[in-house]
């Protein structure tokens, strides 16, 4: 894409052209966030086969709309920088609205982005919000439960985490024993705290002997249950407002 300030001197009939396409366009808004997404996740996002968005990800690296990174022996593909945001932001803002689909609504990549099992601990956007609920509370220290990739040595995306050491603070300790998680009953079964990266929201998610702990708990209380889909865990009414007020964990409705 052209970086020039002046439209004259921009082809912006060839940038148009890469996001007219719908299911481009649904790829390009499933990186609106700034996350860096694999082709199987943006292949769900647009409703195509892994073929098809191959394709149509040819053609948004070639309008230099998005780019591609590696973590590991993976491929991850986000937006090229932040005026590709703005552009497809002021481009919703004179478009009509989508119709409404039940299809679209409750796609399975976005029941995995809200809340979903990663082995046996939870992930996606409820994880890594109760993981940054238990860091402000003190409940763990040693990190700030984000994934920093400008200064990542062993972590990468879609993997346990490697760069920070998380640690389980006294007051913790006694918080999640009265919650019905005694950690001192964990010690010596597996590592008590580890994290992972998590691939859709880029940030860390409470994995190792306490986050299953956790997770079974969450489970016990019926404030989670799973879904209708592999991996999929829906949070109940119960859970919203138990994990509310137990540690602070707001999640959008």
């Amino acid at each position: 894409m052209a970086t020039t300030t002046d439209a004259r001197d921009a082809d912006i009939a060839r940038a148009a052209a890469a996001i007219a396409d719908p299911s481009r366009a649904r790829v390009l808004r499933a990186l609106l966030e700034g996350r860096a997404l694999p082709a199987s996740v943006l292949a769900g996002e647009a409703g195509v086969s892994a073929s098809t968005v191959s394709g149509h990800l040819a053609k948004l690296l070639e309008a230099g709309v998005v780019r591609v990174e590696r973590h590991g022996r993976h491929r991850y593909y986000r937006l090229t920088g932040p005026a590709v945001g703005e552009a497809l932001e002021a481009l919703a803002r004179i478009a009509p609205p989508l119709p409404v689909t039940s299809l679209r609504q409750s796609t399975h990549a976005h029941a995995l982005r809200r809340a979903r099992t990663c082995y046996d601990h939870v992930a996606g956007a409820l994880g890594v919000a109760l993981m940054a609920a238990l860091l402000e509370r003190g409940v763990l220290e040693g990190g700030d439960g984000r994934f920093h990739p400008e200064a990542a040595e062993g972590d990468r995306l879609s993997a346990p985490g490697k760069d920070t050491t998380y640690r389980l603070t006294a007051p913790g300790r006694a918080e999640l024993a009265a919650f019905g998680v005694d950690a001192d009953e964990l010690a010596g079964r597996r590592q008590l705290i580890r994290y992972c990266v998590d691939w859709t929201e880029q940030r860390h998610h409470l994995a190792g002997a306490l986050g299953a702990a956790l997770t079974d708990r969450l489970f016990a209380l019926e404030w989670i249950r799973r879904g209708n889909r592999r991996r999929v865990i829906n949070l109940t009414d119960a859970g919203r407002t138990g994990l509310e007020r137990t540690f602070g964990v707001v999640l959008d409705a």
